[in-house]
């Protein structure tokens, strides 16, 4: 008799990092929804990117995840729990929002000191994230002698500071110059290839968002819904070099393709 083939133990996946179910926004009971019930599943260390055209719910998406909006409907968890119970994410906006009366270390500091967060870890943990984004040497500098770009890189370290597992992108930089918005996405790789954290990305640049991710959120407009969920097959790591690539640009030209499909209104 031929022996019994052992079975092999099965193995439960860990769960995702970010899980939304049946999640819905409106502003006005009589309007119609920002969002459409949405549901997603992000897996842990996903760099994932989030395109639409204006007024498809992007930013209230993002601001649902944090903790900073209610949900209409559904359920949001991140890492198992609901938005703003933990200290496990960070959100970085469109503007810089530095306090201008403080100097880059103490602004970097902001996010510790709300959570008392003791001083030599404070210290610590801004020495780390001023290195991480190539400003350790601009500590002692206040917002006022620093160039956009510079302001940005002290809102990401900000963020970086708090050590969060997930990270919430809202167009950071949307206004910067098309080399200075280059050159802050290859080193934004950088850093999460070396710390893992979860990210989320809005932006309204297809080719930002190719450049970045391993997936690609496409939402439609009037109620804002997923009309596509894109996975970006292009080897890390990413840099000048993949700008030039067929296969980058052939992605290009197909989210762009998409984007227009879903609003022919849109970039």
């Amino acid at each position: 008799m031929a022996a019994a083939t052992p079975s092999l133990p099965s193995v439960t996946p860990p769960p995702p990092a970010i899980r939304l179910r049946e999640v819905s926004k409106r502003f006005d009971a009589s309007a119609t929804p920002v969002l459409a019930p949405l549901d997603l599943e992000i897996a842990a260390g996903e760099f994932v990117a989030v395109l639409g055209p204006s007024g498809c719910g992007k930013s209230t998406l993002l601001r649902l995840l944090s903790g900073l909006s209610e949900p209409a409907s559904g359920h949001i968890t991140i890492d198992g729990h609901p938005p703003a119970q933990g200290d496990d994410l960070a959100y970085v906006f469109q503007d810089a929002t530095l306090l201008p009366w403080l100097d880059v270390g103490a602004n970097v500091e902001t996010l510790l000191r709300l959570r008392r967060v003791p001083a030599a870890e404070r210290g610590r943990r801004r020495d780390a994230a001023l290195a991480l984004v190539g400003l350790a040497d601009r500590a002692r500098a206040y917002p006022r002698q620093l160039s956009g770009g510079q302001k940005m890189r002290v809102s990401l370290a900000r963020a970086l500071a708090t050590e969060p597992r997930v990270l919430l992108l809202d167009e950071p930089f949307g206004a910067l110059d098309e080399m200075t918005r280059d050159r802050l996405g290859e080193e934004l790789l950088a850093i999460h290839a070396r710390q893992r954290w979860t990210a989320v990305f809005v932006t309204h640049s297809v080719a930002e968002a190719v450049f970045l991710a391993t997936r690609i959120l496409v939402l439609a407009p009037r109620p804002g819904r997923l009309a596509h969920d894109l996975r970006v097959d292009l080897p890390y790591p990413r840099n000048h070099d993949t700008r030039r690539d067929p296969a980058y640009l052939r992605l290009v030209a197909d989210v762009s393709g998409r984007l227009r499909a879903v609003d022919p209104a849109a970039a």
